[in-house]
Formats: C-alpha cells, sequence, structure tokens
C-alpha cells in the first residue's frame, strides 16, 4: 500500500501545478457556490469572515516558513529532490508546514464556496494527495539521509505543528517580509482573487436587485491581484536577469 502511495505521490508532485489547480476548478463548476453556510442562509456572514480567517491563517504559516528559512519545493527536473536536511526555521516546528498552510488554504476556499460537501470532499481529496506526496518525499529522504531524517522524523510531527520548539527552531534566525512576500505572492493574490471571484458569483446569482457597488469592488479586487501578480512576476524575472551583471 504504502509503494503505491509512494508512486501516486511522485505522479502528482511531477503534475501539482495542474491537478490541485485543476480540482478546484471542476469543483466550483460541478458544484456552483452556495449563497447558505450548512443550508442557513443567516450564517452567509459568518461564514465570509471564517472563510477569510482561515485562508489567512494558511496564508500566514507559509510566509513564517519562508521568511525564516525556504525550502524550494519544485524538485529537480520534477522530481523529488533535496540537496539538504533542513530542520531549522518552521521545519522545525512541523516536517510540513508549507503542505499545512496549503490545506488552510483549500480549507478557507471550501467554506466561501458553502456547501459542506465541496469542503468535506474537497478537504479529504487535499488531504490524500498531500499525504501522497509526503510519503514519495519521505522515501527520498530516507533514503539519502538515513539515520539524521529518521531522527528528525521521531522529533519533529509531519502534519502537527509543535510550538513549544519555536524559540528553539528559529535561534539566531531573522524573520525576512520582504523575501515572504516576494516569493510567496502568488497564493496571496490566487486567494484574493478566488475569494472575490466566489462572493462575485453569489452577489450576481442570488442577489441580482442589489447589483451595486460591491459588484464593482470584487471586480476591482480581482483585476488589481492579477495586475499586482503580472508586475511582481515581471520584477523578479528582471531582477533575476540583473542580478548577475551586478555581481
Amino acid at each position: 500500500m504504502k509503494s503505491a502511495m509512494v508512486r501516486i505521490g511522485d505522479f502528482l508532485f511531477k503534475w501539482r501545478n495542474l491537478v490541485f489547480p485543476a480540482v478546484i476548478v471542476t469543483a466550483m463548476i460541478a458544484v456552483p457556490p452556495s449563497d447558505t453556510f450548512f443550508g442557513r442562509q443567516d450564517l452567509e456572514p459568518l461564514r465570509d469572515v471564517l472563510a477569510i480567517f482561515v485562508m489567512l491563517a494558511g496564508l500566514v504559516l507559509r510566509s513564517a516558513v519562508i521568511g525564516f528559512v525556504y525550502i524550494k519545493r519544485g524538485g529537480r527536473k520534477k522530481k523529488v529532490y533535496a540537496a539538504d536536511l533542513v530542520t531549522t526555521g518552521m521545519f522545525g516546528v512541523c516536517r510540513n508546514p508549507l503542505y499545512v498552510g496549503n490545506l488552510l488554504i483549500y480549507a478557507g476556499i471550501g467554506i466561501m464556496h458553502g456547501n459542506p460537501w465541496v469542503l468535506l470532499g474537497g478537504l479529504l481529496l487535499f488531504a490524500f494527495m498531500y499525504q501522497a506526496i509526503v510519503l514519495a518525499e519521505e522515501h527520498f529522504l530516507q533514503d539519502k539521509f538515513g539515520d539524521a531524517y529518521r531522527a528528525y522524523c521521531a522529533d519533529v510531527p509531519r502534519w502537527g505543528l509543535r510550538w513549544s520548539r519555536f524559540r528553539e527552531a528559529t535561534a539566531g534566525m531573522r524573520f525576512d517580509l520582504g523575501k515572504a512576500l516576494l516569493v510567496d505572492y502568488n497564493p496571496i493574490l490566487n486567494g484574493v482573487f478566488i475569494l472575490s471571484a466566489i462572493e462575485l458569483y453569489e452577489q450576481l446569482t442570488y442577489y441580482p436587485a442589489a447589483r451595486n457597488g460591491m459588484v464593482w469592488w470584487l471586480v476591482g479586487l480581482m483585476v488589481l491581484a492579477l495586475i499586482a501578480s503580472g508586475l511582481v512576476h515581471y520584477y523578479k524575472r528582471h531582477w533575476r536577469v540583473a542580478a548577475p551583471k551586478q555581481a
């Protein structure tokens, strides 16, 4: 069973940038967003606040990871790879803090969607896919780092956040907010875009008589998110080209 999960994880690791967005888009098309929360329309405002809070928690966690020490998760040639065993920063609190952050972001999207089956089914599916990816990564890391990695696994939880280790794991490190935002701009801006799009759908579908400034605010947020994403991408690409010339 574990070897099958590792093979699934290797596949998902290679194609996750296509598979994960495809799951979200398919869910949105198959089951349109609702104007209720667990069947209650009066809970809709609470649902929106909760969705934003949960997504922010995921984004903040990701920023904390990257701001202290960042592990490039793209692997090598779309295969699991790691040059070093990193156990400091947020990786001293949890072995997969970026994935935990991602699950919180997906939970925020599911809550905002409003359909409990989409929320629960989506979380179970994403949890399964990330578990498979993690098992594939662990298989590689155990082969490469041996006892050092096994000791790390025994000391740090795979999914839980052991905050009691935070001070020790980040001792002597400086949090770099600029790096966190520059590296992780896509999840932030994508989150703004998706939540705005869901709310825009609800406004246009369920409250056609109330088409007012809210609609234009939402459209504006979506446009700003797209423009900001393009500008940051251009800046990063330009900086990477210019940097060697300055060295």
